[in-house]
C-alpha cells in the first residue's frame, strides 16, 4: 500500500516537475502573439507572367509620375502666387497634399514587388498601409466637404466671406479634418489588428486594404469592428450629406444670379470642385458596393479608387480653373524667361 502512494505521488511530481513554469508560460504566450506579428502578407499580383510584371511596373511608374508631378505643381503654384492666398486655395493645397500622399501609400510598393518579382509585404508596411490608406481617403473627403462650404459661403453669403471665412476659422476647420481622419484611421488599425491572424497571409488586394485582411481572422470581427464602423459610417454619410444640401443651395443661388457673366463666373469656380468631389464618391461608391466576387474585380476596382482621383484632380483643376491656368503660365513664362536671360548673360 505505501509503494502504490510512493509510486502515485512520484507520478504526479514527475508531471508537475514536467509542467512549464508560469516565467515559461508567458515566454510561450508571448511567441504565440509575436507570430502574428513575424510574418510576412503576401499580396495579389497582377500576373506571374514576367514580361506582364514589367508592363505593370512601367504603367504604374507613369501614372504615379502624373499624379506626382501634377499635384506638386498644384502646390507649388499656390505657394508661390500670392494671389492665390486665398481660403479657396489653402484648402486646394491641402487636398493635393492629400493625394500625393493617398497615391503614395498603395503604389510604390506594388511597383518594387512587380520589378523585384514579389509579392510580400512585411507585417510592419501592412499595418503603415492599413493606417495611412484610410487616413488619407477620409482627410480627401473632409476636406472636399470643407471646399463645398466654402463654395456655399462664396456665393450663397458674398457679403459675409471674409468674416467667416477669416484665416482663424480655416485653419480650424482644416485641423478638425485632420483629427477625424487621424481619429478614424487609428480606431480601425487597432480594431483590425488586435483580431488574430488564422486564415493564412493571402491578401486579395494589391495593398493590405481591411475588408481583405478582415477575412483572414478567425475573431469575432463583428463585434470588435462595429464601433470602427458606426464612426466611419456617420463621418462619411454627414459629410455626403453636407456636401450634396451645398450645392443644392449653391445652384439654388446661382440660377437666380440675373447677369449670364456673373452665372458663369459662379460656376466656373465651383465645377472643378465638383467634379473631383464626383469622381472621388463615385469611385468610393464603386469600391464599398461592389459584389464580393472574383479576385480581378478587386484588383481593377483598387486601382480605380486608389490611382484615378489622385492623378485626375490636378488635371481637372488645372484645366477648368482659369486661375491655376493662369498662375501656371505666369510661372512656366517666367521659368522661361529666366532661363533665357540666363543663357544671353553668359554668351555676353
Amino acid at each position: 500500500m505505501r509503494i502504490r502512494l510512493i509510486r502515485s505521488v512520484t507520478l504526479i511530481l514527475t508531471f508537475v516537475l514536467a509542467l512549464p513554469s508560469t516565467a515559461e508560460h508567458s515566454i510561450l504566450r508571448r511567441k504565440m502573439s509575436n507570430q502574428t506579428s513575424t510574418f510576412d502578407f503576401l499580396l495579389l499580383g497582377f500576373s506571374g507572367v514576367r514580361e506582364l510584371q514589367l508592363l505593370h511596373f512601367l504603367l504604374f511608374l507613369v501614372l504615379y509620375l502624373v499624379a506626382l508631378m501634377g499635384n506638386l505643381l498644384i502646390i507649388t503654384v499656390i505657394a508661390l502666387d500670392h494671389h492665390l492666398h486665398t481660403p479657396m486655395y489653402f484648402f486646394l493645397l491641402n487636398l493635393s497634399f492629400i493625394d500625393l500622399c493617398y497615391i503614395s501609400v498603395p503604389i510604390p510598393k506594388s511597383m518594387v514587388n512587380s520589378l523585384t518579382n514579389s509579392r510580400s509585404i512585411s507585417y510592419s508596411g501592412c499595418v503603415t498601409q492599413v493606417f495611412l490608406f484610410p487616413l488619407f481617403a477620409v482627410a480627401e473627403l473632409s476636406f472636399l466637404t470643407v471646399m463645398a462650404y466654402d463654395r456655399y459661403v462664396a456665393i450663397c453669403q458674398p457679403l459675409h466671406y471674409e468674416a467667416i471665412m477669416n484665416r482663424r476659422a480655416c485653419v480650424r476647420m482644416a485641423a478638425s479634418a485632420w483629427l477625424c481622419s487621424i481619429l478614424n484611421s487609428a480606431l480601425h488599425t487597432g480594431t483590425t489588428f488586435a483580431l488574430t491572424f488564422c486564415g493564412g497571409n493571402m491578401v486579395d488586394q494589391f495593398f493590405c486594404e481591411i475588408p481583405q485582411l478582415l477575412k483572414l481572422t478567425c475573431s469575432d470581427t463583428y463585434r470588435r469592428e462595429s464601433g470602427a464602423i458606426v464612426f466611419s459610417a456617420c463621418l462619411s454619410l454627414s459629410c455626403f450629406v453636407f456636401i450634396i444640401v451645398s450645392y443644392v443651395q449653391i445652384f439654388t443661388t446661382v440660377l437666380r444670379i440675373p447677369s449670364e457673366q456673373g452665372r458663369h463666373k459662379a460656376f466656373s469656380t465651383c465645377l472643378p470642385h465638383l467634379f473631383v468631389v464626383s469622381l472621388f464618391l463615385w469611385t468610393l461608391t464603386v469600391a464599398y458596393l461592389k459584389p464580393t466576387s472574383t479576385s480581378g474585380l478587386d484588383l481593377m476596382v483598387g486601382v480605380l479608387y486608389s490611382v484615378v482621383p489622385p492623378m485626375m484632380n490636378p488635371i481637372i483643376y488645372s484645366m477648368r480653373n482659369r486661375e491655376v491656368k493662369g498662375s501656371l503660365s505666369k510661372l512656366i513664362g517666367w521659368r522661361l524667361f529666366s532661363k533665357n536671360k540666363m543663357s544671353i548673360c553668359l554668351h555676353l
